[in-house]
């Protein structure tokens, strides 16, 4: 019988955060919930406080501290505010759900690697803006990173009983998005509800523009290139619109393991959770004679600059990757807005890369210096765009 373990998750409210609690739902033997946090949903984290039992709610918008209290009255639930309350929360369980979306996750992330936690990682931009380190405070602290993206944990299931030296190269499979089969000039005129619409996987409105862009494959190579340690060069992408091959490992004898599954989040996430066991989830079960072919094709890097843009920032290093992943949230914020333009996103992401020079970072204060420094340079472009 399975052990029970407490678990903390950051960033409950969004997709992969209510993915988990589902999760958690079908399960309870098998969990404590100690602490959830929100951004912003103040009713939502309130409501999954008191129906997993949770002793601390952490709501990141502190004017809404008043409301969470007022929800939890009576409960066992304490509410709190601020970026000790996160850290707390970050430490308060042997396992934590990373799913905080965007750089913001990386202070908490990094609280439970120095606490010696295993992190179950969905937060890809804490790799990509500051991968070495947090690399490095696991090594050092005893900490487990496991990988929810579900590319990479399809990477890690394939990695299982194999020697590292005998790993030729990995393959991130990508749906290509809602506008894979677009043109250039059609993709300038496509609308915020667009990007979002999603072909295959269900996901919250910033990670969906990324797939748009492709820019999450972007972010998900920098990624994979410190989960698993291999150069940028043996590190390939393939599109695969049907989503059912999620990524996949080449040996050195030529023979190549692939994860297979229905394109739903739960996979990835039960596997986390589980690990290093596993459980049962209600994704639907995968039908290769239903679903009869599975394609692939190149990846256009003309019609998605942004692939080009992590596979340069990567290999350069230093700040570049802190940068990429800054202008990108800062862009797509704005496209989600109605500021600019679909295509305007990569070419604000390019732009600041060529204009912020700041040294490698070297610690997480280092890294949240070119994080803000790359946010003010987009925020400064766009003026001039708009002028």
């Amino acid at each position: 019988m399975a052990v029970s373990r407490t678990l903390a998750i950051l960033g409950a409210t969004g997709s992969v955060g209510t993915s988990t609690l589902d999760l958690v739902a079908l399960h309870p033997e098998r969990f404590d919930v100690t602490a959830l946090t929100a951004a912003t949903q103040v009713d939502a984290l309130a409501d999954a406080a008191i129906r997993t039992g949770a002793k601390l709610a952490v709501i990141d918008d502190e004017t809404l501290l008043p409301r969470l209290r007022e929800r939890l009255a009576g409960s066992n639930c304490r509410a709190a505010t601020g970026r000790a309350a996160l850290s707390e929360a970050a430490t308060s369980a042997d396992l934590v759900m990373a799913a905080i979306v965007g750089c913001a996750g990386l202070e908490p992330v990094m609280a439970a690697l120095a606490a010696g936690r295993t992190v179950a990682l969905a937060n890809k931009e804490s790799l990509v803006t500051a991968g070495a380190i947090m690399t490095d405070a696991a090594t050092r602290c005893g900490a487990t990173i496991l990988p929810v993206d579900s590319e990479h944990n399809a990477i890690f299931q394939c990695l299982v009983g194999n020697r590292s030296q005998d790993v030729a190269k990995l393959v991130l499979t990508a749906s290509g998005g809602p506008f894979r089969q677009k043109s250039l000039a059609e993709m300038r005129a496509m609308t915020p509800e667009q990007a979002v619409a999603h072909p295959n996987w269900s996901m919250g409105a910033k990670i969906s523009v990324d797939s748009a862009t492709m820019m999450n494959k972007g972010l998900e190579l920098i990624e994979a290139h410190h989960l698993f340690a291999l150069p940028p060069e043996r590190i390939d992408i393939l599109i695969h619109p049907q989503s059912v091959i999620h990524s996949m490992v080449e040996y050195v004898d030529g023979s190549v393991l692939a994860q297979l599954g229905s394109p739903d989040m739960r996979i990835p996430i039960a596997h986390a959770l589980a690990w290093p066991e596993r459980m049962a989830t209600p994704a639907a079960r995968l039908d290769l004679a239903s679903i009869a072919t599975l394609t692939f094709e190149q990846p256009d890097s003309e019609r998605f600059p942004a692939l080009r843009l992590a596979r340069s920032a990567l290999e350069e290093g230093g700040a570049a990757p802190t940068v990429l992943n800054a202008a990108n949230e800062i862009a797509v914020a704005a496209f989600l807005a109605r500021r600019i333009g679909f295509g305007d996103i990569a070419a604000l992401v390019e732009r600041a890369l060529g204009a912020v020079g700041a040294p490698p970072p070297r610690s997480v204060a280092d890294v949240l210096d070119i994080d803000r420094e790359a946010r003010d340079t987009v925020r400064q472009l766009m003026i001039s765009l708009a002028a």
